[in-house]
């Protein structure tokens, strides 16, 4: 069985500053590999007419309050910012936090927020994507310090300097999302990192189209760190208690509805639904921890439940 990591994902919805800051510093106490938050303006779980904190300088207090875990976007929004412009807040972050960071993103869809705040959203999906294919060759670039350029149609750059460089000498790129046709194809041809969600076929349909992808290039396809996202977890002693619990969770972001299928229940429970994603080589497990932020669960994800996967 693959070697284990536990990432957690802290909503930035919906909550106040000092417990966001709070539950990144736990994250780090307790021993996640990885820590990440949305790139998102407005709420995206429930009401959007609720509060939310900016994604990277979230990521850049958590850099100052923490020492080991990794940094990210889960992902960034490429309409967001131009892609010389995300590198080096990428670099900054790397610099801040002593070479913890990951490079995140992807095309983005939240039509609402891109309307509020005057941002390009595109004629769909095809368009937001081809953008994505034009940033990623800028992205990488910058980081190796290539000096690229761009020349459009949506992107224009000249011999852009990333100077100081990352501190890591090969600075991760996360590339979010389960297009078959033209994400996993940048994935395969870009990343280093690749996360998704969904049920177990569907991840076993998707990885067999990457390997396609990498085989195609020449790319070893066991070369790109594949984590998976749990959706919200909580653990407790009981089913009826934690499923109570995750009530509240919903509850309190936005009154949402109840996401079914989670990873819900005793510690047993957890890790029997996980244990599946990674014997197929998921084995960076992403748990999703809204507002605010319940401790018991967090903490039992390593204690509990990340034993009993590395058996």
């Amino acid at each position: 069985m693959s070697e284990v990591k536990i990432g957690a994902l802290c909503w930035n919805q919906y909550t106040d500053w000092p417990s966001l800051l709070e539950a990144g510093i736990r994250a780090d106490r307790l021993g996640y590999s990885s820590l990440w938050t949305w790139d998102h303006l407005y709420p995206i779980v429930g009401s959007a007419e609720g509060p939310i904190f900016e994604g990277w300088l979230t990521l850049a207090a958590w850099a100052g309050v923490t020492s080991k875990v990794q940094l990210g976007l889960m992902v960034g929004a490429n309409t967001f910012r131009e892609p010389t412009v995300t590198t080096k807040q990428a670099t900054t972050l790397d610099h801040i936090s002593g070479g913890r960071a990951v490079l995140g993103i992807g095309a983005a869809w939240f039509k609402a927020e891109h309307t509020a705040y005057g941002l390009h959203y595109g004629d769909g999906p095809p368009e937001r994507l081809r953008w994505l294919g034009e940033a990623l060759p800028v992205m990488r670039g910058m980081l190796d310090g290539t000096a690229p350029s761009a020349s459009g149609p949506r992107y224009a750059a000249k011999a852009i300097r990333n100077d100081p460089p990352p501190v890591q000498r090969h600075l991760p790129i996360l590339i979010g999302g389960g297009g078959e046709k033209v994400t996993l194809k940048l994935v395969a041809r870009y990343a280093d990192m690749h996360d998704m969600g969904g049920d177990l076929a569907t991840v076993k349909r998707k990885d067999d189209i990457l390997r396609e992808h990498c085989a195609a290039i020449g790319r070893d396809f066991n070369s790109i760190e594949r984590s998976h996202g749990l959706g919200v977890v909580v653990i407790r002693d009981s089913r009826d208690e934690a499923r109570k619990v995750a009530a509240t969770l919903f509850e309190h972001n936005g009154r949402s509805r109840i996401w079914q299928d989670q990873p819900v229940g005793t510690p047993e429970d957890v890790a029997a639904q996980l244990a599946p994603f990674v014997e197929i080589g998921r084995s960076h497990l992403v748990g999703g921890f809204p507002s605010p932020y319940d401790e018991e669960s967090m903490t039992r994800l390593i204690t509990d439940v990340k034993p009993l996967l590395q058996k």
